[in-house]
């Protein structure tokens, strides 16, 4: 069994994330960049299965500017026996779809049973990625998935629905998504910490993927047209009960219309 994870690594969410004024893309020099934390339940429930069933391999894979191979090597010492990084100039700012063409053009240059990604990400909250990348692949997709068993020829899952719970299935190979429902990720051990710079990391462009810059229009990058920095939080209004607290209060929330 070879399972493939898909990791992105994001601005750490405990801290204070900022867009670039000039361009407005992501200022990734001010603050930690960490991998996703519902991409870290994704690649657990890939060291889970290898963990009960060896000769396992699990890859990590990510495409990002040269800052994401810190992400990669955390991968490799939580357990992932190699990694592959997508780095190109001509992927940043890529949208949805040409980000998808280009991580579905590394997944071919490697066969796998299985591939395993978060629902969202916790920076760009699309969602559509995984989907498009089965839908390139032609391959099943499980989406937004919080229990998984994965069998030889198959995988199963929970989904949950506003109405109750759904039992879903495909035969591999497949894509799954998992949600913050699944495990806890693990922590890196000393041995792992070790044992990762000695693992392999493989760097793609798009030159090795035979894909052409040219083929990405104007279209297949975001574009921010503004940015303004959020407005300092004001102080709220304190009401001192006089015996008309009450009447304040309602008056208050009326004109904030949450009544």
């Amino acid at each position: 069994m070879k399972i493939i994870v898909l990791i992105k690594q994001v601005p750490d969410t405990s801290e204070d994330r900022h867009l670039d004024s000039a361009t407005g893309l992501l200022d990734r020099s001010s603050t930690e960049g960490v991998i996703d934390e519902v991409n870290e339940r994704g690649l657990e429930v890939a060291l889970q299965y290898k963990d009960s069933h060896k000769g396992t391999e699990v890859v990590a894979l990510s495409m990002g500017p040269q800052g994401t191979s810190q992400a990669l090597r955390k991968a490799l010492s939580m357990g992932a026996d190699a990694a592959i990084h997508l780095l190109d100039v001509n992927l940043s700012g890529g949208d949805a779809a040409w980000t998808s063409k280009a991580l579905s053009a590394a997944l071919k240059t490697t066969a796998f049973d299985l591939v395993v990604a978060g629902n969202e990400s916790t920076d760009g909250r699309g969602g559509a990625v995984p989907a498009m990348v089965a839908e390139r692949l032609s391959l099943p997709l499980l989406g937004s998935i919080s229990a998984v068993d994965i069998h030889s020829t198959s995988v199963t899952g929970q989904r949950e629905v506003e109405s109750g719970t759904l039992s879903v299935r495909a035969s591999l190979p497949a894509v799954i998504t998992v949600t913050e429902r699944s495990p806890e990720a693990r922590f890196p051990n000393f041995k792992g910490m070790l044992t990762a710079k000695r693992k392999p990391v493989k760097t793609l462009s798009l030159a090795d993927l035979s894909l052409d810059p040219s083929e990405r229009s104007a279209a297949a990058r975001s574009v921010v047209v503004s940015v303004a920095a959020r407005p300092a939080r004001q102080a709220g209004k304190k009401i001192f009960d006089s015996g008309t607290a009450g009447v304040e209060l309602a008056e208050f929330l009326a004109a904030g219309r949450l009544l």
